[in-house]
Protein backbone atom coordinates (compact mmCIF):
# COMPACT_ATOMS: atom_id res chain seq x y z
CA UNK A 1 0.00 0.00 0.00
CA UNK A 2 3.16 2.08 0.71
CA UNK A 3 3.89 2.00 -3.09
CA UNK A 4 0.37 2.68 -4.04
CA UNK A 5 0.31 6.36 -1.62
CA UNK A 6 3.36 6.98 -3.53
CA UNK A 7 2.34 6.85 -6.93
CA UNK A 8 -1.06 8.30 -5.65
CA UNK A 9 0.86 11.52 -5.14
CA UNK A 10 1.94 11.48 -9.21
CA UNK A 11 -2.50 12.18 -9.87
CA UNK A 12 -1.74 15.31 -7.81
CA UNK A 13 -2.91 18.59 -9.77
CA UNK A 14 -3.76 15.94 -12.99
CA UNK A 15 -7.06 14.30 -11.72
CA UNK A 16 -8.93 17.40 -10.46
CA UNK A 17 -11.98 16.91 -9.56
CA UNK A 18 -11.49 13.19 -9.12
CA UNK A 19 -9.76 11.46 -6.16
CA UNK A 20 -5.62 11.34 -6.47
CA UNK A 21 -5.49 7.18 -6.39
CA UNK A 22 -3.01 4.40 -6.65
CA UNK A 23 -2.86 1.10 -7.65
CA UNK A 24 -0.44 -2.23 -7.22
CA UNK A 25 -1.35 -5.43 -8.47
CA UNK A 26 0.82 -7.94 -6.82
CA UNK A 27 0.98 -11.77 -7.66
CA UNK A 28 2.98 -14.19 -6.23
CA UNK A 29 5.03 -12.19 -4.76
CA UNK A 30 6.00 -9.58 -7.31
CA UNK A 31 3.86 -6.61 -8.51
CA UNK A 32 2.87 -7.56 -11.78
CA UNK A 33 1.09 -3.78 -12.67
CA UNK A 34 0.51 -0.51 -11.16
CA UNK A 35 -0.81 2.64 -12.12
CA UNK A 36 -2.41 6.20 -10.94
CA UNK A 37 -5.14 8.30 -11.95
CA UNK A 38 -5.27 9.92 -14.99
CA UNK A 39 -7.16 13.65 -16.52
CA UNK A 40 -10.67 13.12 -16.23
CA UNK A 41 -12.29 11.12 -18.94
CA UNK A 42 -9.16 8.84 -19.18
CA UNK A 43 -7.95 5.66 -16.93
CA UNK A 44 -8.18 5.78 -12.70
CA UNK A 45 -5.63 4.35 -11.47
CA UNK A 46 -6.84 0.78 -10.88
CA UNK A 47 -7.46 0.35 -15.22
CA UNK A 48 -3.94 1.42 -15.55
CA UNK A 49 -2.62 -1.18 -13.49
CA UNK A 50 -5.03 -4.15 -15.15
CA UNK A 51 -3.43 -2.59 -18.39
CA UNK A 52 -0.33 -3.24 -17.39
CA UNK A 53 -0.96 -6.52 -15.64
CA UNK A 54 -2.97 -7.96 -18.26
CA UNK A 55 -3.76 -11.63 -17.98
CA UNK A 56 -1.28 -11.97 -14.51
CA UNK A 57 -3.95 -9.92 -13.22
CA UNK A 58 -6.06 -13.23 -12.60
CA UNK A 59 -5.72 -14.13 -9.28
CA UNK A 60 -3.61 -11.50 -7.95
CA UNK A 61 -4.19 -8.97 -5.20
CA UNK A 62 -5.14 -5.65 -5.76
CA UNK A 63 -3.45 -2.78 -3.44
CA UNK A 64 -5.38 0.81 -4.18
CA UNK A 65 -5.61 3.79 -1.95
CA UNK A 66 -9.20 4.24 -2.30
CA UNK A 67 -12.45 2.26 -2.76
CA UNK A 68 -12.63 1.56 -6.58
CA UNK A 69 -15.66 2.87 -8.20
CA UNK A 70 -18.91 1.14 -9.32
CA UNK A 71 -20.99 3.95 -11.35
CA UNK A 72 -20.63 4.74 -14.40
CA UNK A 73 -19.40 8.59 -15.36
CA UNK A 74 -17.23 9.32 -17.69
CA UNK A 75 -15.96 5.77 -17.74
CA UNK A 76 -17.30 2.54 -16.78
CA UNK A 77 -17.06 1.04 -13.38
CA UNK A 78 -13.56 0.04 -11.96
CA UNK A 79 -15.35 -2.70 -10.46
CA UNK A 80 -16.85 -4.38 -12.90
CA UNK A 81 -12.61 -4.35 -15.06
CA UNK A 82 -11.65 -5.57 -11.61
CA UNK A 83 -13.89 -8.74 -11.37
CA UNK A 84 -13.57 -9.37 -15.05
CA UNK A 85 -10.07 -9.60 -14.49
CA UNK A 86 -10.09 -12.56 -12.06
CA UNK A 87 -8.91 -10.56 -9.43
CA UNK A 88 -8.70 -12.29 -6.13
CA UNK A 89 -8.56 -9.85 -3.46
CA UNK A 90 -8.87 -6.13 -3.29
CA UNK A 91 -6.68 -3.76 -0.27
CA UNK A 92 -8.25 -0.40 0.02
CA UNK A 93 -6.95 2.36 2.31
CA UNK A 94 -10.38 3.83 2.84
CA UNK A 95 -14.08 4.01 1.94
CA UNK A 96 -14.88 6.20 -0.99
CA UNK A 97 -17.30 8.42 1.35
CA UNK A 98 -18.90 10.29 -2.18
CA UNK A 99 -22.54 9.20 -2.07
CA UNK A 100 -22.09 7.71 -5.91
CA UNK A 101 -19.58 5.41 -3.68
CA UNK A 102 -20.39 5.32 -0.46
CA UNK A 103 -19.24 1.51 -0.13
CA UNK A 104 -21.20 0.51 -3.39
CA UNK A 105 -17.94 -0.53 -5.21
CA UNK A 106 -16.44 -2.96 -1.44
CA UNK A 107 -19.91 -4.43 -1.82
CA UNK A 108 -19.65 -4.80 -5.86
CA UNK A 109 -16.65 -6.72 -5.28
CA UNK A 110 -17.74 -8.96 -2.63
CA UNK A 111 -20.90 -9.77 -4.37
CA UNK A 112 -18.46 -11.36 -6.74
CA UNK A 113 -16.54 -13.47 -4.49
CA UNK A 114 -13.73 -11.13 -4.57
CA UNK A 115 -12.26 -10.71 -0.83
CA UNK A 116 -11.84 -6.95 0.40
CA UNK A 117 -10.22 -5.62 2.78
CA UNK A 118 -10.37 -1.66 4.64
CA UNK A 119 -7.84 0.49 6.27
CA UNK A 120 -4.30 -0.07 5.42
CA UNK A 121 -2.54 3.56 6.03
CA UNK A 122 -5.91 4.99 6.52
CA UNK A 123 -4.35 8.07 7.50
CA UNK A 124 -1.99 9.05 4.83
CA UNK A 125 -4.55 7.71 1.98
CA UNK A 126 -7.36 10.16 4.08
CA UNK A 127 -5.08 12.69 4.01
CA UNK A 128 -3.98 12.28 0.37
CA UNK A 129 -7.78 13.36 -1.06
CA UNK A 130 -8.67 15.42 1.67
CA UNK A 131 -9.62 18.18 -1.39
CA UNK A 132 -11.81 15.32 -2.64
CA UNK A 133 -13.77 14.05 0.34
CA UNK A 134 -14.23 18.30 1.29
CA UNK A 135 -15.39 18.74 -2.26
CA UNK A 136 -17.99 16.18 -2.12
CA UNK A 137 -18.72 16.67 1.71
CA UNK A 138 -19.18 20.29 2.23
CA UNK A 139 -19.26 21.71 -1.50
CA UNK A 140 -15.83 23.83 -0.32
CA UNK A 141 -12.67 23.60 -1.95
CA UNK A 142 -9.98 22.34 0.60
CA UNK A 143 -8.28 25.94 1.45
CA UNK A 144 -4.02 25.23 2.15
CA UNK A 145 -2.26 28.60 2.91
CA UNK A 146 1.44 29.31 2.33
CA UNK A 147 3.57 32.15 3.67
CA UNK A 148 7.61 32.57 3.59
CA UNK A 149 8.84 34.42 6.25
CA UNK A 150 11.66 35.42 8.32
CA UNK A 151 12.94 33.69 11.91
CA UNK A 152 11.04 36.88 13.46
CA UNK A 153 8.03 36.76 11.52
CA UNK A 154 8.13 39.19 8.56
CA UNK A 155 6.77 38.20 4.99
CA UNK A 156 8.93 41.58 3.97
CA UNK A 157 10.38 44.19 5.26
CA UNK A 158 8.50 47.47 6.46
CA UNK A 159 9.23 48.98 2.91
CA UNK A 160 7.28 46.04 1.01
CA UNK A 161 10.35 44.52 -0.25
CA UNK A 162 10.11 40.63 0.28
CA UNK A 163 12.22 38.96 -2.90
CA UNK A 164 13.79 36.98 -1.84
CA UNK A 165 12.84 35.55 1.66
CA UNK A 166 13.16 31.80 1.20
CA UNK A 167 15.81 29.90 -1.29
CA UNK A 168 15.55 28.18 -4.29
CA UNK A 169 15.22 25.00 -2.69
CA UNK A 170 12.32 25.72 -0.52
CA UNK A 171 10.82 28.21 -3.32
CA UNK A 172 11.01 24.55 -5.75
CA UNK A 173 8.80 23.19 -2.81
CA UNK A 174 6.21 25.86 -3.38
CA UNK A 175 6.62 25.21 -7.68
CA UNK A 176 5.53 21.74 -6.39
CA UNK A 177 2.56 22.55 -4.25
CA UNK A 178 1.17 24.73 -7.00
CA UNK A 179 1.00 21.97 -9.47
CA UNK A 180 -1.02 20.05 -6.69
CA UNK A 181 -3.04 22.70 -6.72
CA UNK A 182 -6.19 23.47 -8.75
CA UNK A 183 -6.27 26.74 -8.13
CA UNK A 184 -3.48 29.61 -6.52
CA UNK A 185 -5.50 32.44 -4.82
CA UNK A 186 -3.71 36.09 -3.65
CA UNK A 187 -5.64 39.30 -2.82
CA UNK A 188 -5.47 42.48 -4.81
CA UNK A 189 -2.49 43.86 -2.21
CA UNK A 190 -0.26 41.41 -3.54
CA UNK A 191 -0.48 41.89 -7.05
CA UNK A 192 -0.21 45.59 -6.58
CA UNK A 193 2.91 44.70 -4.28
CA UNK A 194 4.73 42.21 -6.05
CA UNK A 195 3.41 41.25 -9.33
CA UNK A 196 3.68 37.50 -9.59
CA UNK A 197 3.10 35.20 -12.04
CA UNK A 198 1.30 32.70 -10.07
CA UNK A 199 2.42 29.85 -12.44
CA UNK A 200 4.21 26.41 -12.64
CA UNK A 201 7.40 26.88 -13.96
CA UNK A 202 9.51 23.63 -14.97
CA UNK A 203 12.51 25.42 -14.62
CA UNK A 204 12.00 25.76 -10.90
CA UNK A 205 11.45 22.30 -10.31
CA UNK A 206 14.05 20.36 -8.64
CA UNK A 207 14.86 16.88 -10.30
CA UNK A 208 13.20 14.39 -8.00
CA UNK A 209 10.34 16.36 -8.47
CA UNK A 210 9.53 16.31 -11.47
CA UNK A 211 9.87 12.84 -12.16
CA UNK A 212 7.68 12.43 -9.26
CA UNK A 213 5.32 14.66 -10.79
CA UNK A 214 5.30 13.65 -13.75
CA UNK A 215 3.23 15.29 -16.52
CA UNK A 216 2.31 18.22 -13.83
CA UNK A 217 4.03 20.80 -15.11
CA UNK A 218 2.43 21.50 -18.42
CA UNK A 219 -0.89 22.22 -16.76
CA UNK A 220 -1.19 25.25 -14.19
CA UNK A 221 -3.65 26.11 -11.79
CA UNK A 222 -6.25 28.35 -12.09
CA UNK A 223 -4.95 32.18 -11.13
CA UNK A 224 -7.32 33.46 -8.67
CA UNK A 225 -7.03 37.32 -7.67
CA UNK A 226 -9.46 38.46 -4.96
CA UNK A 227 -9.96 42.22 -6.11
CA UNK A 228 -13.02 43.81 -4.81
CA UNK A 229 -13.02 47.12 -6.75
CA UNK A 230 -10.85 45.64 -9.93
CA UNK A 231 -7.70 47.40 -8.83
CA UNK A 232 -5.86 44.95 -10.99
CA UNK A 233 -3.81 46.61 -13.67
CA UNK A 234 -4.35 45.59 -16.88
CA UNK A 235 -0.30 45.81 -17.01
CA UNK A 236 -0.27 42.98 -14.48
CA UNK A 237 1.37 39.85 -15.32
CA UNK A 238 -1.66 37.79 -13.72
CA UNK A 239 -3.71 39.27 -16.83
CA UNK A 240 -1.04 40.88 -19.52
CA UNK A 241 2.16 38.28 -19.09
CA UNK A 242 1.09 35.94 -22.23
CA UNK A 243 1.24 33.21 -19.72
CA UNK A 244 -0.27 29.38 -19.94
CA UNK A 245 -3.61 28.86 -18.19
CA UNK A 246 -6.58 30.97 -16.89
CA UNK A 247 -6.72 34.23 -14.49
CA UNK A 248 -10.36 34.77 -12.53
CA UNK A 249 -10.26 37.74 -11.21
CA UNK A 250 -13.30 38.15 -8.33
CA UNK A 251 -14.65 41.48 -7.90
CA UNK A 252 -17.77 42.69 -5.93
CA UNK A 253 -21.06 44.28 -7.83
CA UNK A 254 -19.51 47.67 -6.46
CA UNK A 255 -16.34 47.32 -9.10
CA UNK A 256 -16.26 50.15 -11.99
CA UNK A 257 -17.53 48.42 -15.07
CA UNK A 258 -14.82 50.15 -17.07
CA UNK A 259 -11.68 48.75 -15.20
CA UNK A 260 -13.39 45.04 -15.28
CA UNK A 261 -13.98 45.80 -19.14
CA UNK A 262 -10.35 46.62 -19.24
CA UNK A 263 -9.15 43.15 -17.32
CA UNK A 264 -11.32 41.17 -19.72
CA UNK A 265 -10.25 42.69 -22.21
CA UNK A 266 -6.67 41.30 -21.91
CA UNK A 267 -7.93 37.64 -21.41
CA UNK A 268 -8.81 37.56 -17.76
CA UNK A 269 -12.05 36.27 -16.73
CA UNK A 270 -14.14 38.88 -13.89
CA UNK A 271 -17.00 37.31 -11.98
CA UNK A 272 -18.73 39.49 -9.57
CA UNK A 273 -19.24 37.73 -6.24
CA UNK A 274 -20.99 39.38 -3.38
CA UNK A 275 -19.88 41.78 -0.74
CA UNK A 276 -18.92 41.77 2.99
CA UNK A 277 -17.58 44.66 4.49
CA UNK A 278 -16.92 46.10 1.24
CA UNK A 279 -14.66 42.78 -0.13
CA UNK A 280 -15.25 39.93 -2.25
CA UNK A 281 -16.88 37.03 0.47
CA UNK A 282 -14.22 34.91 1.25
CA UNK A 283 -16.76 31.88 1.36
CA UNK A 284 -19.06 32.42 -1.69
CA UNK A 285 -15.88 32.88 -3.66
CA UNK A 286 -14.84 29.74 -2.48
CA UNK A 287 -18.31 28.54 -3.28
CA UNK A 288 -18.33 29.54 -6.26
CA UNK A 289 -14.52 27.68 -7.05
CA UNK A 290 -16.20 24.51 -6.31
CA UNK A 291 -18.75 24.84 -8.16
CA UNK A 292 -16.17 24.63 -11.25
CA UNK A 293 -14.49 21.40 -9.75
CA UNK A 294 -11.68 23.17 -7.96
CA UNK A 295 -11.24 20.84 -5.03
CA UNK A 296 -8.17 22.81 -3.20
CA UNK A 297 -6.73 25.85 -3.44
CA UNK A 298 -3.43 27.21 -2.48
CA UNK A 299 -3.79 30.81 -1.04
CA UNK A 300 -0.49 32.51 -0.96
CA UNK A 301 -1.77 35.84 -0.34
CA UNK A 302 -0.33 38.74 2.24
CA UNK A 303 -1.41 38.95 6.24
CA UNK A 304 -4.75 40.70 5.90
CA UNK A 305 -6.57 38.35 3.43
CA UNK A 306 -5.34 34.83 5.48
CA UNK A 307 -6.25 36.48 8.54
CA UNK A 308 -10.18 37.23 6.95
CA UNK A 309 -9.24 33.41 5.48
CA UNK A 310 -8.87 32.20 9.48
CA UNK A 311 -11.53 34.32 11.04
CA UNK A 312 -13.92 32.62 8.50
CA UNK A 313 -13.22 29.03 9.33
CA UNK A 314 -11.76 28.83 5.98
CA UNK A 315 -8.22 26.86 6.33
CA UNK A 316 -7.29 23.68 6.21
CA UNK A 317 -3.63 23.75 6.63
CA UNK A 318 -0.67 25.91 6.59
CA UNK A 319 2.61 26.13 5.12
CA UNK A 320 4.96 27.95 6.98
CA UNK A 321 8.47 28.85 5.53
CA UNK A 322 10.73 30.13 7.48
CA UNK A 323 14.22 31.46 6.64
CA UNK A 324 16.97 32.00 9.37
CA UNK A 325 16.79 35.84 9.08
CA UNK A 326 16.32 38.52 11.36
CA UNK A 327 14.35 41.88 9.41
CA UNK A 328 13.03 43.57 12.55
CA UNK A 329 10.69 46.50 12.60
CA UNK A 330 7.66 47.35 14.14
CA UNK A 331 5.43 47.96 10.51
CA UNK A 332 7.12 44.88 9.04
CA UNK A 333 4.23 42.67 7.64
CA UNK A 334 3.29 39.52 9.15
CA UNK A 335 1.63 36.62 7.66
CA UNK A 336 -1.37 36.66 9.62
CA UNK A 337 -3.32 39.44 10.87
CA UNK A 338 -6.78 40.40 11.37
CA UNK A 339 -8.02 40.98 15.08
CA UNK A 340 -6.02 37.52 16.26
CA UNK A 341 -6.86 36.45 19.55
CA UNK A 342 -6.82 37.97 23.31
CA UNK A 343 -5.30 35.42 24.93
CA UNK A 344 -2.98 32.75 24.28
CA UNK A 345 -5.00 29.55 25.60
CA UNK A 346 -7.19 30.58 22.63
CA UNK A 347 -4.58 29.86 20.13
CA UNK A 348 -5.08 27.40 17.07
CA UNK A 349 -2.75 24.27 17.76
CA UNK A 350 -1.57 22.86 14.39
CA UNK A 351 -2.14 18.66 14.13
CA UNK A 352 0.04 16.51 12.22
CA UNK A 353 2.72 18.53 12.33
CA UNK A 354 5.76 18.02 9.56
CA UNK A 355 8.80 19.58 9.92
CA UNK A 356 11.29 19.92 6.49
CA UNK A 357 14.63 21.00 5.87
CA UNK A 358 15.10 22.62 2.46
CA UNK A 359 18.72 23.87 2.18
CA UNK A 360 19.13 26.94 4.61
CA UNK A 361 15.07 26.90 5.57
CA UNK A 362 12.76 24.93 7.39
CA UNK A 363 8.69 24.23 6.23
CA UNK A 364 6.63 23.73 9.17
CA UNK A 365 3.12 22.22 7.91
CA UNK A 366 0.34 21.11 9.60
CA UNK A 367 -3.68 20.66 9.59
CA UNK A 368 -6.07 22.85 11.61
CA UNK A 369 -8.61 19.80 12.61
CA UNK A 370 -6.41 16.29 13.95
CA UNK A 371 -7.32 13.26 12.46
CA UNK A 372 -9.94 11.13 13.03
CA UNK A 373 -10.95 7.82 11.41
CA UNK A 374 -13.71 8.06 9.47
CA UNK A 375 -14.88 4.34 9.35
CA UNK A 376 -17.26 3.40 6.48
CA UNK A 377 -20.58 5.81 6.86
CA UNK A 378 -20.57 8.09 4.40
CA UNK A 379 -20.19 11.97 4.65
CA UNK A 380 -23.28 13.99 4.02
CA UNK A 381 -23.02 15.39 0.19
CA UNK A 382 -24.05 18.12 -0.92
CA UNK A 383 -24.86 16.95 -4.70
CA UNK A 384 -25.84 13.10 -5.70
CA UNK A 385 -23.66 13.20 -8.33
CA UNK A 386 -20.29 13.25 -9.17
CA UNK A 387 -18.97 16.57 -9.18
CA UNK A 388 -18.44 17.80 -12.91
CA UNK A 389 -20.33 14.15 -13.82
CA UNK A 390 -16.16 13.12 -14.07
CA UNK A 391 -15.53 11.04 -11.10
CA UNK A 392 -15.05 8.48 -13.23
Amino acid sequence: MGRALRLAERALGICNPNPAVGAVLVKDGRIVGEGWTQPPGQAHAEIAALRQAGDAARGATLYVTLEPCCHHGRTPPCTDAIIAAGVRAVHMAVIDPSPWVAGGGRRHLESAGIETVVGHHERLAWRLNEPYFKHVGQGLPFVAVKWAMTLDGKIATRTGSSLWVTGEAARARVARLRAQSGAVLVGVGTILADDPQLTVRPHSLQPADAHELEGLPARQPLRVVLDSLARTPPTARVVAGGLPGKTLIMVTPEAPSDRCRALEERGAEVVAVPGQEGRVHPRVALQMLAERDVTSVLVEAGGTLVGALFEAGLVDQVYAFIAPKLVGGANAPTPLEGIGYAEMSQARPLHDVQVERLGEDLLVSGYLTPFEPRGEPPLVAVSSAPPGHSSA
